[in-house]
């Protein structure tokens, strides 16, 4: 049985091998990276999955963005299950426990670039994006939104971007100090 919880520091290496072996290099020129780079996941929205003997099998984080002015949702992505374990319905149980922790929280949508066959029965349809845009090139019919509370995206226009927490970048000094200690 695979347990789902909330990631932890040392999901870390393992989500980027498991993203690189089920998505490949190419995940990373997406538009939905755009809105991920040098932000943080949303609070208390990374899950990850451990198989039976402990390792990662498989991650879905959600970040926050804004879709359109005035109007805060969630980005889901990327969702991805080791290729061992994608016949027994975990990537399934991962879109559901992340979806309901973004609703436990209070958030109001959740925007995703995915397979409409796959994803709509979580929900998910077009018919609240279209007057939403990504940064940079993506397929119009793969651009798809969930309501979690009524009416979160009505009226929703604009580009879709980042809102979410900035990853701490180390100060000048802190670079130094570090290249000190190395080489000392």
């Amino acid at each position: 049985m695979t347990e789902i919880v909330l990631e932890s520091v040392e999901d870390i290496a393992p989500r980027e091998a498991l993203l690189d072996l089920c998505l490949g290099e190419q995940r990373r020129a997406k538009s939905s990276e755009r809105l991920r780079e040098g932000r943080l996941p949303a609070d208390g929205l990374a899950f990850s999955a451990h198989g039976p003997d402990g390792r990662l099998v498989g991650t879905v984080r959600l970040w926050n963005v804004a879709a359109g002015p005035g109007k805060p949702a969630l980005l889901l992505g990327p969702l991805a299950v080791h290729p061992w374990f994608q016949a027994g319905g975990l990537g399934a149980r991962l879109m559901r426990t992340a979806l309901a922790a973004a609703q436990a929280q209070g958030n109001g949508a959740v925007v995703l670039v995915g397979d409409a066959a796959y994803y709509e029965r979580f929900g998910f349809s077009a018919r609240k994006t279209s007057g939403l845009w990504m940064p940079g090139p993506y397929d119009r019919a793969r651009l798809l939104a969930v309501e979690l509370a009524p009416g979160a995206l009505d009226g929703a226009r604009g580009l879709i971007s980042p809102t979410g927490a900035r990853v701490a970048q180390p100060s000048l000094a802190e670079l130094v100090a570090g290249e000190l200690r190395r080489t000392a």
